[in-house]
């Protein structure tokens, strides 16, 4: 795995002690007899779900239907015997209402002091999936009134600092991974970008194109200019295998009676380490009977 996020003056050394940490809670949750890294969660909604169902819910009023949801901590506030969540999923954000009294009550029988263990062994960052009903607080705050909760991932490494955020530009295209959790932004157009493909398909498909699998990759260069870079270009010093565009191999099956077929891969460039360059792009070869090839680059 690659190197964590950092956040302005956050060391390598401390992110290792945090790491350290967060392991001695994993096992302290083991030991307990609860799984740090449980399995499955039945979800039966999701944050955007309930903060358009429940948009007229009154300050200070409860609706007795119990919710399943689940999602990562983005954010915690804890009071005594009171306790504020930020729970996020893939629709969005809602708040966690955490009371020990509900707590204590609804999961005596798996954890005697569950709400303690809620605060002292969760961190920003983990995944926790809860059951409980939803109430709109006294400030007008959307919430989940949590009954029973089960950590789903324990998360080792600290997310980026809420404030500055994942700032560096190379570490956001390097570790794609935190870019989507921390910037609501980018993971909408990565699902704009995955409906905008399955368009594409599914607009061919219906139109009887038959979608075929070719290499991608090939030990020798082609096309209009074969000048693959050498490999001590690369920062990585990769040995350099040149990429074949689609549109190749795509000819090859057109004369092999398939007169309608379409093709969608990954299309390599080795065009150096600059966030500015793409490594690899998405390409679309299609043929039909009156076209010779076409290949689109997206």
């Amino acid at each position: 795995m690659s190197a964590p996020a950092t956040s302005p003056g956050q060391s390598a050394s401390s992110l290792e002690e945090i790491r350290a940490t967060r392991l001695q809670k994993v096992a302290t949750l083991q030991q307990l007899g609860l799984n740090p890294f449980a399995y499955r969660w039945p979800v039966t909604a999701h944050a955007a779900e309930l903060q358009d169902r429940y948009t007229d819910l009154a300050p200070g009023e409860e609706v007795a239907v119990p919710v399943c949801l689940a999602g990562r901590i983005v954010a915690r506030r804890v009071f005594g015997k009171l306790a504020f969540f930020s729970l996020q999923d893939e629709t969005g954000t809602i708040q966690l209402y955490l009371d020990k009294a509900e707590i204590q009550t609804a999961m005596a029988a798996i954890d005697g002091d569950a709400f303690t263990h809620l605060k002292q062994l969760t961190d920003v960052g983990d995944i926790l999936g809860v059951k409980g009903t939803v109430k709109r607080t006294e400030k007008g705050e959307l919430s989940i009134k949590v009954g029973e909760y089960a950590i789903l991932t324990k998360a080792l490494l600290p997310l980026p600092d809420k404030w500055h955020g994942l700032t560096d530009v190379a570490k956001r295209y390097r570790q794609r991974y935190v870019d989507l959790i921390v910037n609501p932004t980018v993971r909408e157009t990565f699902r704009r970008r995955a409906l905008i493909t399955s368009g594409i398909r599914r607009y061919l498909e219906d139109r009887g194109f038959l979608e075929i699998e070719t290499p991608v990759l090939q030990t020798e260069a082609g096309g209009r200019r074969p000048a693959p870079l050498p490999p001590t270009t690369t920062p990585w010093r990769w040995i350099s295998t040149c990429a074949l565009p689609p549109s190749f191999t795509s000819n090859a099956w057109w004369w092999e009676a398939l007169k309608r077929s379409l093709r969608l891969a990954e299309f390599f460039a080795m065009r150096g380490s600059r966030p500015a360059t793409t490594q690899s792009l998405p390409a679309l070869s299609f043929t039909r009977p009156t076209l010779t090839t076409m290949t689109l680059w997206t």
